[in-house]
């Protein structure tokens, strides 16, 4: 296992060119919000905008989408009950505050049935896949999912230790040709062949929506042409770098998500220094 520190970062990380115009960034898709749960794809929204994605749009239920033009005005949004055309997209997401209902279910199955471009997999989704094997094993190599440890447990069955976790995340990501990010203290990163320990972070992301915001920002990356398991290493030590600096200010516990978001852009600072 290869621990993450800054110095493989800024061997993966690509620096912005002087010149380049939003179409160089990639357009990043996320599917998420439902009724009472918006916040979640307002928070995937800002944190994939703040993590340098060229284009940003939302799919989610049309009656919510006077929320997203007032908290993210740089978003675009598609609504979930029209036909989607996916083929502009060069990343996306799915999953936060997405719901479980037939509507999602069904929304999450038509984008693993026709779409081949990297894909996020988060929260709901990640349920729903729990709940439908026949999904699971449509899933391509280009998908990464981001479970938490009663998330890992209900895809792919109860532990009793976070080292039994990552033993079957390593076995399930080369079952899947997928990429498994184990959200939590030292999050676990595998790809079946190779697996990264992340180095950032701490309790204060221990709160709602920090998983949101870190299926943003690996939707970002996606989007802007990293490969994926480059994108889940940047996004995961991103992440908790941001967390890090926000405890210049902030304490593990007055810590919210968009005090995290507000400094992603410290955190690419000091992964440029």
């Amino acid at each position: 296992m290869i621990s993450i520190d800054l110095h493989s970062i800024q061997n993966i990380f690509k620096k912005r060119g002087p010149e380049s115009h939003k179409g160089h960034h990639g357009h990043a898709l996320i599917i998420a919000g439902s009724k009472s749960k918006m916040g979640a794809a307002i928070i995937a929204a800002k944190s994939a905008l703040r993590a340098g994605a060229g284009l940003v749009t939302i799919n989610i239920p049309k009656k919510e989408r006077t929320t997203v033009f007032s908290s993210v005005p740089e978003a675009m949004i598609e609504f979930r009950e029209e036909k989607n055309h996916w083929e502009k997209y060069n990343a996306m997401a799915i999953g936060p505050g997405l719901g479980t209902d037939t509507q999602a279910e069904r929304k999450l199955e038509i984008l693993i049935d026709t779409v081949n471009k990297p894909i996020v997999f988060d929260a709901d989704a990640l349920t729903i896949l729990a709940n439908n094997s026949k999904l699971m094993a449509k899933l391509s190599a280009k998908a990464i999912l981001t479970p938490h440890a009663k998330e890992f447990d209900r895809l792919f069955g109860n532990h009793d230790s976070e080292a039994a976790r990552r033993q079957t995340a390593i076995s399930q990501a080369i079952q899947h040709q997928c990429i498994i990010v184990l959200k939590g203290h030292k999050t676990f990163i595998t790809d079946g062949t190779a697996s990264f320990e992340n180095t950032t972070g701490n309790s204060g992301l221990a709160k709602g929506g920090s998983g949101d915001a870190l299926t943003g920002i690996l939707t970002a990356f996606l989007a802007q042409g990293y490969q994926p398991i480059n994108a889940a290493i940047l996004g995961v030590y991103l992440h908790g770098l941001a967390a890090d600096i926000t405890l210049e200010t902030q304490s593990p516990e007055s810590m919210l998500i968009t005090d995290v978001i507000e400094n992603l852009g410290k955190a690419f600072y000091q992964i440029q220094k």
